[in-house]
């Protein structure tokens, strides 16, 4: 869900600033779309929005996933299912005192969450999708016990690969390679969504380009899609309508 820290991935960068407004040719077999920022209101807004609140800096929480190694550390065994909630609130509020901020560790997961609201063009395309028969897998990172409440998962899409459950996190390759497995379709037939250019480095090399799309209140939101298609659209309600 939080997807900042870049742990050891490595690989080629990924194509970008392919026109937003071009379509593929044809549809995916499937479409594998993140979960917060995706389906959500900007997980970046929210983590400013607290920062704000809690100091004066708004980029406080990104940069203490980015640049602390300790916090790093702590994000990427949270997501994979290592450490508890409990303890990586713990740990995380250890590491704002140590940047001058003192938080209460209980509930602090919840607190930086709590500007998220669903996106309900991008739920209503992911509805599209399904209703024309284009299978959709959820992959995300998860962050806390609660990120998903309210959500019906199993309703909005085919397949749901979350990196608690099965230890691998974005940007690695096994839970990309894990969802389409689930869904029985090849990557090189896909889609994926996500807001952070970095989780889609381990599309890109399944190998999958990655052109840059825009959602349509200009926000920057990327697709990762097989290398024969040119360009993908924003939303990809793109998908359900005529061409």
């Amino acid at each position: 869900m939080s997807e900042l820290s870049m742990g050891t991935d490595q690989g080629p960068e990924p194509k970008l600033g392919v026109d937003p407004d071009e379509r593929p040719d044809t549809p995916p077999s499937a479409v594998l779309t993140d979960f917060g920022g995706v389906l959500t209101t900007s997980v970046l807004d929210s983590f400013r929005a607290y920062s704000e609140r809690v100091g004066d800096d708004p980029l406080l929480i990104e940069r203490l996933f980015r640049e602390d190694k300790e916090a790093s550390a702590l994000l990427v065994e949270h997501e994979c299912g290592r450490l508890s909630e409990a303890d990586f609130e713990r740990g995380l509020a250890g590491r704002l005192r140590e940047k001058g901020v003192d938080v209460e560790p209980a509930g602090l997961l919840a607190a930086i969450a709590t500007g998220m609201r669903p996106d309900e063009t991008m739920l209503a395309a992911l509805r599209g999708l399904r209703a024309q028969g284009i299978p959709v897998a959820i992959v995300s990172n998860a962050l806390g016990d609660d990120c998903y409440e309210g959500y019906d998962l199993d309703g909005l899409a085919d397949v749901v690969v979350i990196s608690s459950e099965i230890g691998s996190r974005k940007p690695g390759r096994r839970i990309y390679r894990t969802a389409c497995e689930r869904l029985g379709v090849e990557p090189s037939a896909c889609v994926m969504i996500d807001d952070l250019e970095h989780n889609l480095r381990g599309p890109a090399r399944n190998p999958w380009s990655a052109p840059r799309g825009q959602r349509r209140d200009g926000s920057r939101l990327g697709a990762a899609v097989p290398g024969r298609v040119t360009g993908l659209p924003a939303y990809p309600a793109a998908y359900t309508s005529s061409t």
